[in-house]
């Protein structure tokens, strides 16, 4: 084996627990199981709940849509979306008019179940804003989008 030479750090850290990528998925980690739980209880998964937000304030989008905006694969936006329907929260016709994109539109039930689960995962949101302060929260999320463009997204 040839000797190798060291990879430089991009930031001065003392271990893998101090790298930025980490830490975002040490967050994100947290912010699922605790969504997960949450919305164990209204019989929804995070995917679900994501697909039901996006209809709620864009009726009408497609599968290709959800799945890009939930970060799924557009397959499994298709099983997300199929068991939405099969629960009576969503409608999606089988074939369309013009085009492929089927819409989706929530139903009265899927709109009921969105705002029962909203509580819910809202009060984890607000659980884990209020642990920085205030003034702090307007540059975090500006640094977040500030890293996802310079990754290209």
């Amino acid at each position: 084996m040839k000797d190798r030479a060291p990879v430089p750090l991009p930031h001065p850290a003392q271990d893998i627990t101090e790298h930025v990528g980490y830490r975002l998925k040490r967050a994100s980690a947290a912010l699922r199981g605790a969504m997960d739980k949450a919305l164990r209880e209204h019989d929804l998964t995070v995917p679900q709940y994501s697909c039901l937000e996006l209809l709620d304030q864009k009726p009408g989008l497609s599968n290709a849509d959800l799945a890009r905006g939930t970060f799924v694969s557009r397959q499994s936006a298709n099983v997300v979306l199929r068991g939405l329907k099969e629960a009576g929260l969503i409608t999606r016709p089988t074939t369309t008019d013009h085009g492929r994109a089927l819409p989706v539109h929530l139903t009265p039930a899927g709109q009921e179940r969105l705002h029962a689960a909203r509580t819910a995962v809202y009060a984890i949101e607000e659980r884990m804003v209020d642990a920085i302060p205030g003034k702090r929260l307007t540059a975090l999320l500006a640094d977040l989008d500030t890293m996802t463009e310079a990754l290209g997204e």
